[in-house]
């Protein structure tokens, strides 16, 4: 189940994006709204040069963020998975979830995180995770230490808590 091949979970399709879905990606990517606490895309332009480097990462990094769709529905409400952030380097690799606020208290998220959680455990192997979330979004904030994430400080610089995750170690080890 590498990350740069379609995933699929109860009810999502995780698959690599490609530049013809930067237009609905850029509906929520580009919303001030839906990224009311995290970077907005300012433009089309910005949006495509988001996706086109991390689909570039993936091939080096063996993961990169997924669009997300409902399984059986072509409409794409999500983009996230696990990265290695090429705007803000220096984190390490992450977990990061954006979706489309008509899905927002669904659980997604979390259906996406436990999905990229078993990739960066199993199949890339990843000793340690980070995430942020703003400290207004509880949403994000609860769906992090659901999933196994620690609180461990303020970033004041992004005004983000960072969270860290370690790789679990398989029983009998």
């Amino acid at each position: 189940m590498l990350s740069n091949v379609d995933v699929q979970t109860d009810r999502l399709l995780l698959a690599r994006p490609k530049l013809r879905d930067v237009p609905e990606l850029f509906g929520f990517l580009g919303d001030q709204h839906a990224m009311q606490y995290t970077h907005v895309d300012k433009d089309m332009a910005s949006c495509r040069r988001r996706i086109a480097v991390h689909e570039w990462r993936r091939r080096r990094d063996r993961f990169a963020p997924w669009a997300i769709r409902l399984k059986g529905q072509s409409e794409i409400i999500g983009w996230g998975g696990l990265y290695d952030d090429p705007f803000d380097p220096g984190w390490g690799p992450e977990l990061a979830f954006f979706f489309h606020p008509k899905v927002w208290g669904q659980g997604y998220g979390a259906e996406l995180a436990l999905a990229a959680l078993v990739v960066a455990d199993t199949e890339v192997q990843l000793p340690v995770l980070s995430a942020f979330a703003h400290p207004e979004n509880t949403g994000s904030n609860r769906l992090l230490e659901k999933v196994g994430f620690q609180a461990e400080h303020h970033v004041a610089r992004m005004n983000r808590i960072l969270y860290r995750r370690k790789r679990p170690v398989p029983a009998g080890n």
